[in-house]
């Protein structure tokens, strides 16, 4: 197993701007930690609803709002098939409380559903036998309209089909396209050519919810509304929840739809289903924040469709009231319980193939074995791509003599390019891939296994250099101990940090003056410095720092026995020989 240390490298800033930001009245340090993530003004971190992108900016809103308003004014059935992760859930639920909002306000017959495929039956996406299900549907029966969310713009056939069984199809979807787009009656993605709109990193539920405010200037255009117009900014937790689980690049607009979502959880105007995801990961929505919906709401989503069927999450998302919401987020906690389970298990088995294979050597990860489960190998990915900064991908057996993979790659390596190169240089090898820069999924023949290992290292080497695989954590310098307080810590915490917009973590030197384990897995540490001393934790370490070390470390709010206090977690450390 790899023990090389992450190196810890400061992250570079604009002093400059720095400098302006601290005289706009920006907290000092706060200035420099904008200042690193390309903030260059005050304006630059207004997160208001009213610096939204234009939704008219977005190729093809204009259209696919006309669809829908000509669906609802010819009391038409539409139907949406959602994805099965929490972008794809969050979607779902946008587009059937938007529509059916919408709907009312229009006094239309319009009726509108989802479905959601069996992921390990069905495949991804909407296929001909997803089409097959739609079309004879348990409660629409074949609808007029199929709206996909979070996918599609790779579902050739499946579009095909729906187009040969008398169904339209519009596409909402944020994925890279191929070199050939289905031929929908309408396609709205922000990475399809020609769309010009800024964000190209707006999930899947933030494509639905500009189609949703593209559809209300269009129904209010025709002066369709019968009733009041509906409130969309209602949909705006979901809307927070699906982008920051997927993980995609917090830019500016993507933190405005993240930022007005925390805003109404904090103000208890959470919708009930996410009010209880976050109530059963023990977490508050007073101080809901990002991580919050990363780490403990999204997880519990995703669950249900790792595991099981994704209806459930999308059930507690549409739930009308909390005691219902309860009841399915509970069940929800018991998947992602039994979902934990799998994984460590899974991870302890490649953990000690990995060990018998030495991958120090290579440029990627590739792993399979016939008892692991195809709804938890992307978590897995994960796992081992952070322990040894590689790419890598893991493998379950699939269906009809198929392996089902799912990668996760390092920031170097754009995984869905790699994929491509791959399949270029082996024609048919892939018989399915999809994905992007950081995360992909495909398919292959079983007895194709070792083919592929070859391939996927021969182009991961193409496109590595072995300096690539040395891991580091960023920081952004060290921190005063006078900010070591809640205070300062309430104000990080007030912000939106993920994906391309890191959460700070800092580094300085300290002298280590009390070091234990505790529960056999993590480290209790005490760190001192400028005469004051600090409780520090590292969380499933076990190895002693030396009586000097060189910390990175993020901080946190510590809530014990009612008390608040500023947490510090050590992300990595190194000897150092200096005296502090």
């Amino acid at each position: 197993m790899s023990d090389t240390p992450a190196r810890i490298v400061a992250r570079p800033y604009s002093e400059r701007a720095s400098l302006m930001l601290a005289q706009q009245g920006v907290h000092p340090v706060l200035a420099r930690i904008y200042a690193a993530r390309g903030i260059a003004s005050r304006p630059d971190l207004d997160l208001s609803l009213a610096g939204l992108i234009d939704p008219a900016r977005l190729m093809n809103s204009a259209r696919a709002a006309e669809l829908l308003a000509d669906s609802i004014a010819a009391g038409a059935s539409m139907l949406i098939v959602a994805d099965y992760d929490c972008d794809g859930a969050t979607a779902c639920a946008v587009g059937i409380q938007g529509l059916r909002a919408l709907i009312r306000s229009s006094g239309s017959d319009a009726r509108i559903d989802y479905l959601v495929p069996d992921r390990f039956k069905l495949g991804y996406g909407l296929t001909p036998e997803v089409v097959a299900l739609a079309a004879t549907h348990p409660r629409l029966g074949k609808p007029a309209l199929i709206i996909t969310v979070d996918n599609g713009i790779a579902s050739m056939e499946g579009v095909a089909a729906a187009n040969a069984r008398g169904m339209a199809v519009l596409i909402t979807d944020h994925h890279l396209p191929g070199p050939e787009l289905p031929a929908a009656a309408c396609i709205v993605n922000p990475n399809q050519p020609g769309c010009d709109f800024p964000s190209k990193s707006l999930a899947g539920v933030g494509v639905m919810f500009y189609v949703l405010l593209a559809l209300r200037a269009e129904l209010r255009k025709r002066q369709a509304f019968t009733g009041p117009e509906p409130n969309l900014g209602s949909l705006l937790d979901l809307v927070a929840l699906g982008t920051v689980a997927d993980v995609v690049r917090l830019d500016h607009n993507n933190r405005i739809l993240v930022a007005q979502g925390l805003k109404r959880v904090r103000a208890g105007r959470a919708s009930p289903g996410v009010g209880a995801l976050l109530t059963i990961a023990g977490r508050g929505t007073a101080r809901a924040s990002a991580f919050d919906f990363g780490f403990a709401a999204g997880p519990r989503l995703n669950a249900a469709g790792r595991l099981d069927d994704m209806s459930q999450g999308i059930e507690c998302l549409l739930a009308a009231d909390a005691p219902r919401a309860l009841a399915l987020a509970q069940r929800l906690d018991a998947l992602n319980g039994e979902r934990r389970e799998i994984e460590a298990r899974m991870r302890d088995q490649a953990l000690a193939t990995l060990d018998l294979a030495d991958p120090g050597g290579r440029f990627s990860l590739c792993l399979f074995d016939r008892s692991w489960h195809q709804g938890v190998v992307g978590i897995v990915a994960s796992r081992l791509k952070d322990l040894y900064h590689r790419p890598a991908i893991v493998f379950a057996p699939g269906e009809n003599g198929e392996l089902k993979g799912s990668g996760r790659s390092i920031a170097a390596l754009h995984l869905r390019d790699c994929l491509d190169l791959v399949s270029k240089a082996q024609p048919g090898l892939l018989r399915r891939f999809g994905g992007h820069a950081m995360a992909a999924g495909l398919t292959i023949a079983a007895n194709d296994l070792e083919r592929f290992s070859g391939a996927f290292e021969d182009a991961a080497a193409r496109m590595l250099v072995p300096a690539d695989l040395s891991s580091q954590i960023m920081t952004d310098g060290a921190l005063e101990p006078a900010y070591l307080n809640l205070n300062f810590v309430r104000a990080l915490d007030a912000e939106v940090w993920g994906q391309g917009f890191p959460a700070p973590t800092f580094a300085d030197s300290f002298r280590v003056t009390g070091q234990r384990l505790i529960k056999e897995r993590h480290l209790k540490l005490t760190l001192a410095r400028e005469g004051r001393s600090v409780e520090a934790i590292q969380f499933n370490a076990t190895a002693r720092l030396p009586d000097t070390a060189r910390v990175a470390f993020r901080l946190g709010v510590d809530e014990f026995n009612g008390q608040s206090r500023p947490g510090i977690y050590v992300e990595a450390w190194e000897p150092v020989s200096e005296q502090v």
